[in-house]
């Protein structure tokens, strides 16, 4: 506990120059960054949704700040539908489907606890899948159509996933990729998302990264101090 507090301390201090949007010119990222990263009024549902992260304590999720980040970022986003891999506590997947009442379509490889299961089937718009990741994104697919949004969240197949739903982002779509510095070997990865000329502009927020695909845009990666 006291390494990762130190740990984080320390980046906090080398970002220190990326907070707040400075020297950022793009209004449209200074917006995503002042007025949706570092949105501090309370919003209505997140009493509710805090209530449910006691339920399924100790299994994998982010800090609450960065999950409330996930409910404004789904808010500013408008997707019509959310693609959700590697389920974990299935925190992350009730607070995305919580903030528009979108459908919300998680996977996971093994068999969920029964906690998670119990968590997930109290939401209306969330489907889960657990089973092969290729015929989860073909179902997907047919039944319910490209995502808008894609979270690739606590799963060590990310770069599996990554290269599986590519084929379907559009000019509007998103991937969150969750902990990109969980090790050396993902944040290695992280850095070839950051330089892929698939990849539009990309966003570094420490706890987690996006990737946006507007090539009409230059290609730019932006670092915010979000610890």
């Amino acid at each position: 506990m006291l390494k990762n507090f130190l740990f984080r301390g320390w980046n906090w201090c080398k970002r220190f120059r990326h907070r707040c949007g400075y020297g950022v010119h793009s209004p449209a990222d200074f917006y995503l960054i002042t007025f949706v990263a570092y949105e501090s009024l309370p919003y209505y549902a997140y009493s509710n949704l805090h209530a449910l992260r006691k339920k399924v304590h100790g299994l994998p999720q982010y800090r609450e700040k960065v999950d409330k980040f996930l409910f404004r970022l789904v808010n500013h986003l408008h997707p019509e539908m959310i693609w959700d891999f590697g389920t974990g506590s299935g925190v992350e997947t009730c607070y995305m489907a919580h903030a528009r009442q979108v459908p919300v379509c998680t996977w996971a490889l093994e068999t969920l606890p029964p906690g998670v299961v119990s968590l997930l089937d109290e939401m209306a718009h969330v489907h889960r899948y657990t089973g092969g990741l290729d015929k989860a994104v073909r179902q997907w697919t047919e039944s319910v159509g490209r995502p808008s949004l894609v979270h690739i969240g606590h799963t060590s197949y990310y770069k599996e996933v990554f290269e599986a739903v590519l084929p379907y982002m559009q000019p509007s779509s998103c991937i969150i990729v969750g902990t990109p510095y969980a090790d050396k070997e993902k944040q290695q990865w992280w850095n070839q998302v950051i330089a892929d000329p698939r990849t539009g502009v990309t966003f570094d927020f420490y706890d987690i990264g996006l990737v946006f695909f507007d090539f009409k845009r230059v290609k730019e990666h932006r670092i915010v101090n979000f610890l």
